[in-house]
């Protein structure tokens, strides 16, 4: 994917998802499942971000979350550099509660 593309898509996100977007982005910063965070690279995880948002509204818990989460990281990445399933537990838990719950019938498209 080209940067342009990348940049295209970013946006396309942030337009479709303005209140979630950079705060599930943070989230993955702050837990930082696979050793990124420099603390000065905070749009490291954007593109992950960018597929785990539309898959939300499948999930029907924070457990489905964590599958999602832990998906789209083995298929960014790889399962070795992805690692274990538990290692996305408190991501998915962080998003369930922080976002999915309080967003209840208030929910942004997809989500």
């Amino acid at each position: 994917m080209s940067s342009e593309e990348i940049a295209a898509r970013k946006k396309a996100m942030k337009q479709d998802y303005p209140q979630i977007y950079d705060r599930v982005t943070a989230i993955l910063f702050e837990e930082d499942p696979i050793g990124i965070n420099y603390e000065f690279n905070t749009d490291e995880y954007e593109p992950e971000t960018g597929s785990i948002l539309p898959r939300i509204s499948s999930c029907r818990s924070a457990v489905e979350l964590q599958l999602v989460v832990h998906g789209e990281f083995v298929r960014w990445f790889n399962a070795e550099t992805a690692g274990p399933l538990e290692k996305y537990a408190r991501i998915a838990t962080r998003i369930w509660r922080e976002i999915v719950l309080p967003n209840g019938a208030n929910r942004e498209p997809g989500l």
